[in-house]
């Protein structure tokens, strides 16, 4: 069984050595100069070299035991060094934008090369096997290296721009493959103290299985030339994935430690070291302040600017305006973000005056203070951002600025940050100190600017926003009490009318009945109008209206005095539906119109009612003075217009809307001094417009025969 394991392992190590020699081969050869290709070529034939003295090992015993491991190590620093190329490491002009990100990278990986190398000679020296201790330091740094090199496939990933990374995909891939299987049988070995000899002889054909897919990225991108794009959100994350790695590692070597030298109580301790352990790195992991570090140290050491300014403003811009009422908090919420500030306050200049909006984690509220009226001075003026701490100490750099009592007093109080709209004051912000140290040069005091400015805008139009709301709510409120007293009018207009034609004809039965049904008519509408008035529920109920009845009531109510209007019924018993009170209130005032546009001695008004298709039409013709083209155009349908002195000039205006809002339209025809038509079209009940259909059908047939 050993002897079928060893050939198995021997024949796994050459497929490795015969498939790297083979690619690294071709790239050196076809390297096109391109020095990449040639790095990954030499690359390969490290590879190749190393499986070989492998699989030479297994064929028979060689006086050097620890060149293998040797040959490891030089393995994994030249994917590791190959990987940095590719991220731009060693380029002169990448790294003024990469920053000294990289060659902190570089310096990791000869850490670990060199610590490893010196570990194996130690041990080579003392002679093969190697100790228990020898072989867990060997194994810990092995498993690091691995470590190392998934982060740099990750990194090489994450950080390509999107439209690239079908160049390179493969090939992350493949040295993910064989970094990831380096890590799973380092762990497994840690864990068991041994290697396991399965996954050791299976680790050959692994590795060339990596070189297929690492051939297809240098098919597809040749030059190896990536738009490498380094994210700090992904750098935070790696950072402390990294850290987070590094640190479990040497808590798992010293709780190996102190399990040797634990005696009885060894393993109990080293469980619970481990437990401690990982509760302290959670803890740390969650913690406010240590994030706020890390940023501060990644944006300080691996960057030229503080801020990746895309990310910074599409977090800005969407904390903004994202939905809710608490727009002034979210502002404080965003501005302490920028400097990693743990609370503030907002505050609003109102008639000369400063009013407290909102607070996030820090309890104040301005106050009355003499100071805070050359605090609102300066802030306009100067748009600077005040550094509390450093007027303390240095007030004549913000020209002796008083500042108010109530500002003095707030507890950590750090920055007061203007909010202009249109060089205008809005408000300021004041920001509590950060949880990490943050140097207040110009770059973050530009941001804070911006940000205010933006802040302020927003502020500013949620502010016009509820004056528009109030406005309309005014509107709608003068709207209302308009169309009631355009309703009194009316209905005084009537009453005048009737008392300035009583003493004439007071002894006319024919005019006391109307005036009876006029005083009737007046009298519901005014309890109607106060009922609709008192009433929060006075929707309007449509109901299936008579239009012959409901036009005979209007005309009964416009015959007080005047030319009489007339009814002509072309087509009778057409319905529609709607509200009866408004529908008639339409009615009455066109024919009101009419009845004052003519002659009150040869005037004529004609109401018509017809039936045109599925439609009803109501037309109301006069030969009073008319109307020009100008004035139908122009001020007839326009609200608040009118030529009556004392007229409110909604009537028609009201009309149409209604009108249209059943699904029907309001037509006018006019010539100066010929007359008006008005024509009225409704649709008709779904009942009655079957019948038309009918009667035109039948109509059609009788005809036809």
């Amino acid at each position: 069984m050993f002897g079928m394991l060893m050939e198995v392992a021997l024949l796994s190590y050459l497929v490795a050595a015969l498939t790297f020699f083979l690619l690294g081969g071709f790239l050196v050869l076809r390297n096109k100069g391109q020095p990449r290709r040639i790095v990954l070529g030499l690359t390969c034939a490290i590879n190749a070299v190393w499986a070989l003295l492998l699989a030479l090992q297994l064929w028979a015993p060689t006086p050097w035991p620890m060149a293998g491991a040797l040959l490891e190590v030089a393995r994994n620093v030249a994917w590791n060094l190959f990987l940095l190329l590719l991220v731009g490491a060693f380029n002169r002009e990448r790294r003024a934008t990469l920053s000294n990100a990289n060659r902190w990278l570089v310096v990791v990986v000869l850490f670990y090369a060199v610590t490893l190398a010196c570990t194996l000679t130690v041990s080579w020296q003392q002679g093969y096997p190697v100790r228990v201790g020898q072989f867990t330091v060997m194994t810990l740094l092995r498993t690091g290296t691995a470590i190392l090199g998934l982060f740099l496939v990750e990194q090489l990933y994450r950080n390509t721009l999107e439209a690239q990374r079908w160049g390179i995909k493969f090939a992350c891939l493949g040295m993910g493959v064989i970094f990831a299987y380096d890590f799973y049988m380092y762990s497994d070995a840690l864990l068991f103290r041994h290697f396991n000899p399965d996954t050791w002889v299976a680790r050959g054909f692994v590795n060339a299985l990596a070189v297929p897919l690492i051939a297809i990225s240098a098919l597809r991108n040749p030059r190896w030339s990536l738009g490498i794009k380094v994210s700090r959100h992904v750098l935070f994350h790696s950072a402390a994935l990294f850290g987070s790695a590094a640190y479990l590692l040497a808590m798992a070597s010293t709780g190996y430690y102190v399990r040797i030298f634990g005696g009885s109580w060894g393993s109990v301790a080293q469980l619970a070291f481990l437990c401690g352990a990982m509760v302290l790195l959670v803890g740390v992991l969650f913690s406010g302040g240590f994030r706020a570090r890390l940023r501060v140290f990644i944006s300080k050491h691996f960057y030229n600017y503080n801020y990746d300014y895309r990310e910074v403003w599409l977090a800005f811009t969407g904390s903004l305006s994202a939905k809710g009422p608490d727009l002034e908090q979210r502002v404080v919420e965003a501005l302490a973000r920028l400097v990693e500030s743990p609370g503030g306050a907002a505050f609003v200049v109102r008639e000369g005056n400063i009013e407290t909006v909102a607070c996030w984690n820090m309890a104040v509220v301005a106050g009355p203070d003499a100071a805070n009226a050359e605090l609102l001075r300066y802030l306009g003026e100067k748009h600077w951002v005040i550094d509390l701490l450093q007027h303390k100490t240095d007030p004549a750099h913000y020209h002796h600025l008083p500042l108010p009592q109530w500002l003095r007093d707030t507890p950590r109080a750090w920055l007061v940050v203007p909010l202009h709209v249109h060089g205008s004051l809005v408000g300021f912000v004041v920001l509590a100190q950060p949880r990490s140290p943050l140097k207040l040069n110009w770059e973050v005091i530009d941001l804070l600017k911006i940000a205010g400015t933006q802040a302020g805008s927003y502020m500013m139009q949620q502010q016009f926003a509820n004056d528009l709301m109030v406005a309309r709510q005014f509107e709608s409120f003068n709207r209302m009490s308009t169309f009631v007293v355009h309703d009194l009018k009316n209905l005084v207009a009537q009453l005048s009318l009737l008392m300035a034609n009583a003493e004439r004809h007071k002894d006319n039965p024919e005019f006391q009945r109307d005036m009876i049904d006029t005083i009737d008519f007046s009298v519901q509408k005014m309890r109607l109008l106060l009922h609709k008035l008192s009433r929060k529920d006075s929707a309007e109920q449509n109901e299936i209206i008579d239009l012959d009845e409901l036009l005979q009531r209007t005309l009964r109510a416009k015959s007080a005095g005047g030319p009489k209007p007339r009814l002509i019924v072309a087509a009778s018993g057409l319905q529609v539906e709607a509200d009866w009170e408004r529908l008639e209130r339409v009615t009455g005032h066109l024919v009101q119109n009419a009845i004052e546009a003519v002659s009150p001695t040869s005037g004529q008004v004609d109401v018509r009612l017809d039936r045109a298709g599925e439609q009803a039409v109501i037309e109301i013709i006069d030969n009073g003075h008319g109307m020009s083209e100008e004035f139908i155009r122009d001020r007839l349908f326009k609200p608040f217009e009118t030529t009556k002195s004392a007229g409110m000039g909604i009537g028609v205006f009201e009309s149409r809307e209604y009108l249209h809002a059943l699904g029907g339209v309001l037509q006018v025809e006019s010539t100066e001094g010929v007359g008006t038509r008005f024509c009225i079209r409704l649709p008709l009940h779904a009942a009655t417009a079957a019948a038309s259909r009918q009667i035109q059908e039948e109509t059609s047939e009788s005809k036809q025969a």
